[in-house]
Formats: C-alpha cells, structure tokens, sequence
C-alpha cells in the first residue's frame, strides 16, 4: 500500500468516525496505528501522518495540550468574551433545555421526540371546554365589545369569574381549576375565536402574573390569602412591568424602592401599622393588561438598601411586590386603547407610597431575586397566551376563508378555484398547521414539568408573525367583506389588533434578532454553556475539557453537514417508513449543518456575534423552523398519520426546511469573513440549495380540503368555537358552504340554460321562477337554490350604516333588488 492510499485510508476512516460522533481516543488510536503501518513497511516520510500523529498527542496528552492549546486559548477566552450583566446571567439560568438541546445537538433523537405523550385533555378539561367555555363564546359578541360598550358587558363578567376562567392554573387545594397547560391553552384559543378582548381578559390572570408568581415563590400566607380570592374572581390581578423607559429593556426598569421604615394603613383591614420595615416605591408603568380594573397590582421595581437594613448591598435588585390598588397612593383607571381591542389596559403609577416588606412577594427572603421570577414563569406564559391566540387566528382564518372561498363566486366559479386564492388558502392552512404543532409540542414539555424558555420565544415570536400571514392573507380572499367592518365582518377586528400580539411580551424584533439564539446558543449548546462558566470560575481544567469536546462536536457536525449534503441524507435511517421518511433524513442534515454554522459564528465572531443582531437572528431562524418542522411531524404522528392531513404535514415541513436553508443562505451570504463564509458554504450547501419551498399541487389539496367540509379541516380547526346558528356571521358558513355544495350542479344547469336562451329574464330570481315553470328544475331545486341563494348573499352582505356610521342595517340582506 502506497504511502498515500494509507494517508487516504486513515482520513477516511477519521471522516467515518467524526460523522459517527465517535470519541476523540477512537481517532487518535486509528492515527497511531496508521503512522505505526506506514513505518513498518517502510514509509517513513509520511509526513501527513506524522502531523497527524503530533496533533494526536497534543489533543491527548493533557499537560501538554493545557499548555500549548487549551491555556493560551483560556487567556484570550477570557479577554474576548463580553462581560455578562444579572439580568442577562438569570436569564440563562431562567428555565429548562428540552427538545432543543437535541436540535443543537446535530443529530436529533426522533425516538425520544415520539416518546413524549400527546396532549391531552382530561375528563373534566374536555367537560369545561364543551361547557362554560362554550357557553362563554356564545355570550360574546365582538363587535358589541369593541366598538359600541369598549368593555365586556357586566354578565361576562361575572360568568367568568363564577366559573373560574380566573382561576385555570390555581391548584385545587386553593379553589383554582389546576388544569394541565395544554387544556388552559385550548380554553384561550376557543374564546379567542370569538373575540381577542375576552380571551386577553382570561388568558392574562393565567399567564404572567400575581397567580403565578404566588404559587411558585408566595408565602404561605400570600398563597392562603390571595390564591382562593384569585380563583373565585374576588381580586382582579395585574402584573406591572413595563416602563415608559424601559419596554423591551426589562431589566433596565427606572422604577425603584428604598429600604425604610414607615407606617402605612392596611386597605385589607383598616389597620394602622407604625414604624414598621418597608419599602418606599416610586414607579411609572404602562401597557398593564386589567391595570383599569384591578384590585391586586403585581410590581416590578429596583430595589435599593443605602442604610443596610436588610443585608450588606446597596443595590439589591430587580424585587416583586403585590400591592392592593387602593392602598393610599397607587394610582390606576386611565386606559390605552390596544388598536380596537378594549380589553382593559392602561398605565399605574404611584410616589413614595410605603409597604410593608411581608407585601414584596415571598417575602424578605426573596428580595433582589424578581428578575429570575419573572423569567421563569415568563417561559410559561409565553408558551401559551400569545401562541393560542396566534393558533386561534389561523384557525379562523383557515375555516372561514376557505368556506368564504368556495361561497363566493365570479366569473360563473368559486373564487377559491382560482390559483391565486387558491396558493393564499395552502398559506393559510400550511401556517396553522405550523402554528398548532409547534405550540402543541411546547405545551408537552410544559406538562412534563420542564419551563423551556427558548422554546417560548421561538412560539412568541414565529406563532404571531404567522399569524400576521394568516389574517393578511384571509384580508385578501375576503378583499370587500373584510375591509368593510361592522357586525358582519368576523376578520378585520383581529386584524387591527395584529400589532398587539407582535409587540407584547417581548418585542419580536428582540425576540428575534437578541433572545432566540443568544439564549439558546448558551442553554442548548452542548460545550458554550460549560466553556463560559470555566472562564468566569478561572477554572481551566473544566474549560479544558468543554474545549476538546466542543472541537470534536464542531469537526463531527462538519462532516456529517458535508457527507449529507453529497447524499442529500439519503443513507440516513429515519424513525420510519413512508412519506415524512425523508423529511425526517433532512431535519438531520440541517441540523448539523446548523450545529456547524452556529459554531462558525461563535468561533470567528466570538463575543461580536451578540452585536451581530442580523446574523444572530438568522440563527435564531434556523433553530426555529427546525423545531417546527420536528413538530410538525410529530402533530402528524400523535394524529396517527391520517392521509387526509398529508398536504397539511408535507406542506408545514417543507415551508420550514426551506426557510431554515434561506436562513444559512442570508447567514453566509452576510458572514463579514469571505473566505470562511466561502469554505463553510462548501461544507453545508456541497452540491447547492437542495430544499424546495412546497410545490403548488400541495397548497391546492391543502385549499381543496379548507374549501369543503372534510376530517382535514375539522381536525385543522379543532377547538375552534364553530356556532350552529344561521343568524350568525361565522355560523352561517356552514350552512351557506353546504348549500352552495348541494346546489352547484344546479346552478350550472341554470347558467347553461341561460347561454343556450332557454331563459328570457334578466333578474336572477325571476330567472329562477322561470327555469321552475317551464320544467328545468323541480320543486325541490327550486327551494334548494332559493335557501343557497338567501344563505349566500347573507354570507357575502356587508354592513351598511346611517350617515353618522352609527347604526347599521340589520335587515340590509333583504334589498334584494337584481
């Protein structure tokens, strides 16, 4: 064997054991036996060897590899890494890695993915979905809400605190309902199918607030007293937060308080307390859902101790407090009006207002640690509000488009067999696919106890900016009817309040350019998390070891990147047979690929990368729409793999792994290093950009299905709230799309009669009448077509008013003139 079919032999086998993930001692003893080969038989000049050898003894020999690799590179570690703040230290503390971890890892375990149980409901989640749920969504009237009383009337009010919509997370023992996250998310999505104001009204006492800050941190007498009056509706809750100064930047709130002494009155009990240990608090805050009407004010502020009275710091931290509203000096009531939505929001505000230290939430004890607090329950919350409504307005959108769509006709055709309506219904119903399955797998890891706070932002943000594709894209079908707005019109209401969703809980355009992968890199990473803490401790050993396994990880990732994109994966083995194999096969292939790329922009940006917002945000999109895709397919798989959901399935997984290969594509394209931007497009993209955005037959089965009722379509909208009720905006589709169904065979047998002048008269009814006298149509079709005729134009009517544009025409739907 020639000197360099040796050389040949032991690269090849090292690229065989890198792809294999196999341990660093495996390659070096591969190097050691091929050097040994090549003396033995004579080749003593194999030079290629002999450096590989070297390189073999420097990664192994641990005094020598600390002295020449791992120990000049802990120095400049240390110099290049930004110094981190609290803040940004409890956020990567905050919370748990999940299912992410395994899409970091290169090589996602799809076995572990189906092992996790799918979701849900129990007994008694199932009996108040279908119950005060339903009965709630049939009280609302949207339209009522927003633009004529700007409130939820009085008996919505008091339904829902009676039936505990207050009180879903608050353990039995309290009087709350415990429900699992994924029943608590269904309830928000079925109401906000009806109307925003009423689920942000329940949605918010469940999410991020005084509830669950209680049961995680409350005193026991905080949890005895609050929780019960929480769960029966006695107290109104509100968490205040954000600052005029401080909206994104939560961290940087301005608000503060200052350990004191003071005497304060008990609003509780109208006790007077004197000369007791407090907090002085002076705060500005604004956007605060329920502040209006709020009975308990959860707040935020910076804590400062200059006298010592509780420990040795001056600043303490960011501290949480619950405070009554009206105790002496909080101001509240002012409201903001959120686009149309009038759910109750507004700015509270309050000067050197004293409380008691047992008000801070937890007590003294927990003074300086809101920040973590906050996070952590923050990677709940943000899991399931915002997510299920963004799920809630795909799924209207989905049902009542795609009905509207085969309603609606021009040119003697349904509008949705038109290809341009047609390619917006597969959007529409490929993004809430998307939607549903990825916060349908977050609410998993929720339920198994994990608080997964990059999967939070990942839902944050990816759910509502679908769902701006959703609604804009069921803007446009509906084009007149939804420009229009009135009692009728069931899309534009939402569709103004769109700005809302992108903008609460953490701005998208933070989310995604400085949260996703700036937390995930550091949480999900096998070795940076590790890496990072060894520098901070000064402990080279530790950092010593995360850096040999983070350079095996990143030459592994490189190579299997490289073998399957030659391949296109094809010789991966996937989970299972059928048509989602090779999806599967892809979502390794990017997957290490992006494990490469998310180590090539650490390794040559180092700490630069956390300013390098566009480049950070890319990467934030590829680990994104990998987890969308993987939760598509597990949707697919917990729904045991109906047929019927397979445009749905190949649609919301093709769209993501395209989108994530644009991601690398835009990532390479901007990297500020060309030379390694050009090598790693090499070694992800070998023979090009092989994923294809889903072809348009699959949008069009996708639009076939929404446009007819069908399994497809009714496990798509599943959970919606759908009312039987023909006096209805959204229920008359039903009935309007099964008459139009029944009845287009016979419409088509009018239109010709008419083109071959069989028919005389010019107005559509009197047409009508005629076809029935001269023995066209029977008796029967004739009433058919009348009832699809009314229905329709019921469905396609849009709301007149009087010159004030005060009071619309009920009865507008009569004036059936043509």
């Amino acid at each position: 064997m020639s000197v360099l079919v040796c050389v040949l032999t032991v690269v090849l086998l090292l690229g065989v054991l890198a792809y294999c993930q196999a341990p660093l001692w495996l390659s070096s003893l591969l190097v050691i036996l091929g050097t040994g080969y090549a003396v033995f038989t004579g080749h003593a000049a194999a030079g290629w060897l002999y450096s590989l050898l070297a390189l073999a003894v420097l990664l192994n020999v641990a005094p020598l590899r600390r002295l020449l690799l791992t120990g000049p590179l802990f120095g400049v570690f240390r110099k290049i890494t930004p110094p981190m703040s609290q803040t940004e230290q409890e956020a990567i503390d905050a919370g748990t890695v999940w299912w992410d971890r395994e899409l970091f890892s290169g090589k996602p375990d799809f076995k572990e993915l189906h092992s996790y149980p799918a979701p849900k409901l129990s007994a008694e989640e199932e009996a108040f979905l279908n119950g005060p749920t339903e009965d709630l969504c049939r009280m609302l009237n949207d339209w009522e809400i927003t633009q004529e009383q700007k409130d939820l009337p009085p008996a919505v009010w008091q339904f829902i605190k009676e039936q505990g919509f207050l009180g879903m997370i608050i353990k039995k023992q309290y009087g709350g309902k415990e429900f699992s996250n994924y029943a608590h998310a269904r309830v928000v999505t079925k109401i906000a199918t009806r109307s925003g104001s009423a689920a942000v009204t329940v949605m918010v006492p469940n999410s991020l607030g005084p509830g669950e800050l209680l049961q995680h941190y409350g005193t026991e007498a905080q949890k005895n007293y609050y929780l019960p009056r929480l769960a029966k509706g006695e107290e109104i809750p509100c968490f205040a937060l954000t600052s005029p100064e401080a909206g994104s930047d939560a961290g940087g709130i301005p608000d503060y308080g200052v350990v004191c002494r003071g005497s304060y009155t008990d609003p509780r009990t109208g006790e007077q307390h004197e000369n007791v240990l407090g907090i002085r608090l002076t705060w500005e805050k604004r956007y605060i859902t329920l502040g209006p009407v709020a009975t308990i004010l959860g707040l935020a502020f910076k804590l400062y101790d200059p006298d010592h009275l509780v420990g040795t710091k001056d600043d303490v931290g960011i501290t949480c407090a619950l405070i009554p509203t009206n105790h002496q000096g909080v101001n509240i009531g002012r409201r903001h009006y959120p686009g149309t939505s009038t759910f109750q929001n507004g700015p509270n505000w309050g000067k050197d207002v004293f409380i008691p230290m047992d008000w801070v939430i937890g007590g003294q004890s927990y003074i300086g640690q809101g920040w973590r607090m906050l996070v952590e329950c923050l990677s709940v919350g943000r899991c399931i509000s915002l997510p299920a409504m963004s799920v809630a307005s795909g799924k209207l959108a989905a049902y009542t488009t795609g009905a509207y769509a085969r309603i609606r006709s021009q040119f003697g055709l349904s509008i949705g067999r038109f290809e341009g309506v047609d390619e917006a219904l597969g959007r529409i119903g490929g993004y809430t696919y998307q939607m549903d399955a990825a916060q349908r797998l977050a609410l998993t890891a929720l339920d198994l106890g994990e608080k997964p706070s990059v999967l939070s932002g990942i839902l944050k943000y990816h759910n509502t900016e679908r769902m701006r594709k959703t609604i804009n894209d069921a803007m446009d079908v509906h084009a007149g009817k939804a420009v229009c707005i009135g009692p009728r019109n069931y899309l534009a209401l939402g569709y103004q309040a769109v700005p809302v969703a992108i903008t609460v809980e953490g701005a998208n355009i933070l989310t995604r350019s400085m949260i996703i992968f700036g937390q995930g890199a550091i949480r999900c990473h096998p070795f940076v998390l590790k890496e990072l803490r060894a520098a901070m401790n000064k402990d080279l050993a530790a950092f010593d070891a995360a850096v040999i396994g983070h350079i095996g990880f990143a030459i592994s990732n490189a190579v299997r990147a490289c073998w399957m994109g030659l391949t296109g994966a094809r010789l991966v083995s996937a989970p299972k047979d059928g048509p989602t194999a090779q999806n599967y096969r892809d979502i390794v292939r990017l997957s290490s690929a992006f494990a490469f790329l998310a180590d090539l922009g650490m390794g040559t940006l180092g700490g630069s990368l956390k300013f390098k917002e566009k480049l950070s945000a890319r990467l934030g999109d590829m680990l994104s729409n990998l987890y969308i895709a993987t939760a598509a397919l597990k949707k697919f798989h917990d729904d045991g793999e109906p047929k019927e959901d397979r445009p749905f399935v190949r649609w919301a997984v093709e769209m993501a792994l395209y989108d994530c290969q644009e991601a690398m594509n835009g990532f390479l394209a901007n990297h500020p290093n060309r030379l390694v931007a050009w090598l790693a497009r090499r070694v992800v993209f070998p023979l090009g950009m092989s994923m294809k955005a889903p072809a348009d037959r699959v949008g069009t089965r996708i639009a076939r299905s929404l446009m007819e009722p069908s399994t497809a379509r009714d496990r798509l909208v599943q959970y919606m709230y759908r009312p039987a009720d023909e006096a209805d905006s959204v229920g008359v589709l039903e009935y309007a799309l099964q008459a139009v169904i029944e009845t287009e065979g016979i419409e088509s047998k009018l239109r010709r009669a008419g083109r071959e002048g069989q028919l005389k008269t010019l107005n559509s009814s009197e047409r009508l009448q005629e076809a029935l006298s001269k023995g066209l149509i029977t008796e029967a079709e004739f009433a058919q077509v009348s009832r699809a005729r009314r229905l329709k134009r019921e469905v396609i009517m849009v709301d007149d008013f009087d010159a004030h544009l005060q009071h619309a025409d009920p009865d507008a739907i009569k004036r059936t003139i043509v």
